[in-house]
Parts: structure tokens; C-alpha cells; sequence
């Protein structure tokens, strides 16, 4: 247990003794109060020192924790409250304790979909209460997040399969194939792409290592007969050269070099790619050449793609080629009449 619970669990054992006015407390009645109520919860004998007890008391006293209880001696030999109705229960956190406890619960509230955070619901809830019910507030931390996105229900089955090492029987539907797979599935770790949640991990009798979209799941069960295989693998080791979720073979290892517009180097400097990102060149109007070093998959070129008008591919010839192409197709559903078709439908 933290030092810091069992200090907390003492303070408040303190505080119940000293609300009590029908009896004297002593040091030494306080110390035997702290020592019982550890013992009681640890489930072995605590023998708490003098000088612990000394100290609580002089903590309470102070500023350190918010609480400066009103401790007085009395008669040379007893511990009471000065004001006979305090008690540490009642200090009102100031706004800053208010904001940082506010922020944090919408943090957490994001993992809510685990079942080690669903826990807390009930503490969140109590929390909110307490702190907006003399006044509301919009969060000041927006998560980007999708509550509509499908498979979310799977995460913490998931997770809790990796945990205990437990084979899942999933049925999996990609975008490529209309047909239903099912298989046997050895989950590794979870990672979250772009608002999307993956599983990574291998299939039966194979160290190929798969990565399957959350959303595409079309079922899933726990299949306590097999045995799970635990592969060894670091998911930064795994991703360090990936930029998004697919990890390719090292053939399909590329050194992008990209032209980057003065409105935009800024931005590219910042807000870098990949890890692996370089400056190369500057030059006086703004614009600089990058270079990054990561896998040649489809994650890559939609987000070059999303720079459109404001970069340039300079190499591998490969890769100028693809944007090139795509740009031209873009371009091409702008240049030629465009209909929509739209069923007309019956409203009933």
C-alpha cells in the first residue's frame, strides 16, 4: 500500500477521534486509533511511532494539505478540535483543485469503454455532482471521439482476453470481402488510429502478425479450450517505422523526400509526420525539403494526399507517381458534368 493511503487513511482516523468529545484523546490514544485502523485493514498488526502521530498532527495543523484543523492541546495532555464542529470532510476545495479534478474525470471518461474505468462511474458521477452544483462549466479539453463508431463493445473483452491470455473466436468481415471470415485470434495489444480501434495479434499455428478493425468485427467469443500463444513483441519496436496501422514487410521501407510551402513549414516543423522526420534543406522564402523514413502503406499516401496543393513528393519516384495519379483523378471529377442519382422514394 502507498504511504500516501496509509498517511490519509491516519488523518482521517485522527479527525473521527477528535469529533468525538465525549472522550480525551492522548497522543498515545491517537497513535493505538491509527495503528488499529491499519491493522484492521492490511489484516496484520501496525505499530505506529510517536513521533508519526506528532507529525499527522502537525500536518493537519498546517497549509500542506488544505485542511489547517483548529488542533489544540489542552490540560498539558490532550488533542481536541478548537472549533467542536470541524471536521476535515467539510474543506471546500478552491477552484483550482476544482478545475484539475474536473479536466481529469473528462480524461478518464474517455477509457470509459474498460472495464477498469467503468468502475469509477459511480465515483465520476458523484464527483460532477459535487463540484457543479454551485456552478456549470464546459470542459476545457475536447477529446476528438465517435460514441456511434461499431466494436467499441469489444474493447475491454478484448483487453481482458490479452490480460489473462485467452484465445478469442472472432468473426471478421473486411472492407474487401463480402464474405464472413472466423478465426482463431491470439490478441497482442489494442491500438487506437485516427478515432478507430485495432487489435493487433497473430492467428492460430502462425506468427504472422494481423492488425483487424474493431468496427469489422461481426462476433466474437472467449475459446477457453485453446491455448494462447503470447508472441514477444514491443508495439513500439513494432510501429517505429509505420506511419498509421499497417505495418509492411522491410521491402516496402521508403525515404520520403517532400517540398513543403512557406504557409506550410511551419506547421510540418511542429507537427512532425513520423519520428523519423528531417529538415534537409531551408531555403530563404520559407519552404523547406523533409525527409521521413517509414513504410510504403495506405495510412502514408492519404495523409500526403490530405496536403494537396501545399507539398510536393520529390522521391521515391514510386510514390511521386501515386500522389500524381491521384491528384489527376481528383482534379478529373471536377472537370466533367457531374449528376447525382438519386432513387425516388415513396413517403408513406
Amino acid at each position: 500500500m502507498a504511504w500516501t493511503k496509509k498517511a490519509l487513511i491516519r488523518y482521517r482516523t485522527i479527525d473521527r477521534c477528535l469529533q468525538n468529545h465525549q472522550r480525551k484523546w492522548s497522543l498515545n490514544d491517537l497513535r493505538e486509533a491509527c495503528s488499529d485502523a491499519l491493522h484492521e485493514l492490511e489484516g496484520r498488526p501496525v505499530d505506529i511511532s510517536k513521533r508519526t502521530t506528532q507529525l499527522d498532527l502537525q500536518i493537519m495543523r498546517s497549509e500542506k494539505l488544505g485542511y489547517e484543523a483548529p488542533i489544540e492541546v489542552y490540560q498539558k495532555k490532550y488533542y481536541r478540535y478548537a472549533d467542536p464542529d470541524y471536521k476535515i470532510s467539510d474543506i471546500p476545495l478552491n477552484e483550482g483543485d476544482l478545475n484539475v479534478i474536473t479536466e481529469s474525470i473528462e480524461i478518464l471518461k474517455q477509457f470509459k469503454d474498460f472495464s477498469l474505468f467503468r468502475d469509477l462511474n459511480g465515483v465520476f458521477q458523484k464527483l460532477e455532482d459535487q463540484i457543479h452544483q454551485n456552478e456549470q462549466r464546459a470542459s476545457l479539453i475536447h477529446f476528438d471521439k465517435n460514441e456511434r463508431l461499431r466494436g467499441l463493445n469489444y474493447l475491454d473483452e478484448i483487453y481482458q482476453a490479452i490480460l489473462k491470455g485467452i484465445v478469442l473466436d472472432i468473426r471478421y468481415q473486411s472492407y474487401r470481402n463480402s464474405n464472413v471470415q472466423r478465426f482463431k485470434f491470439h490478441a497482442i495489444f489494442l491500438k487506437e488510429y485516427n478515432n478507430r480501434w485495432f487489435v493487433i495479434g497473430h492467428k492460430n499455428d502462425s506468427k504472422r502478425v494481423f492488425n483487424f478493425a474493431l468496427d469489422r468485427i461481426q462476433g466474437m467469443e472467449a475459446d477457453l479450450k485453446s491455448t494462447y500463444q503470447r508472441l514477444n513483441l514491443d508495439p513500439d519496436e513494432f510501429y517505429k517505422d509505420t506511419f498509421g496501422v499497417t505495418v509492411l514487410s522491410p521491402k516496402d521501407l521508403i525515404e520520403i523526400e517532400l517540398w513543403v510551402n512557406p504557409s506550410n513549414a511551419p506547421y510540418v516543423i511542429s507537427k512532425r509526420i513520423h519520428a523519423s522526420q528531417k529538415t534537409i534543406q531551408e531555403y530563404p522564402d520559407g519552404s523547406v525539403i523533409i525527409s521521413i523514413r517509414v513504410h510504403h502503406n495506405f495510412e502514408i499516401e492519404r495523409h500526403l494526399f490530405g496536403f494537396a496543393d501545399n507539398i510536393r513528393v520529390l522521391k521515391p519516384e514510386r510514390l511521386v507517381k501515386r500522389i500524381k495519379h491521384k491528384l489527376e483523378m481528383a482534379a478529373k471529377q471536377y472537370d466533367k458534368e457531374f449528376h447525382l442519382y438519386r432513387e425516388k422514394q415513396s413517403i408513406t
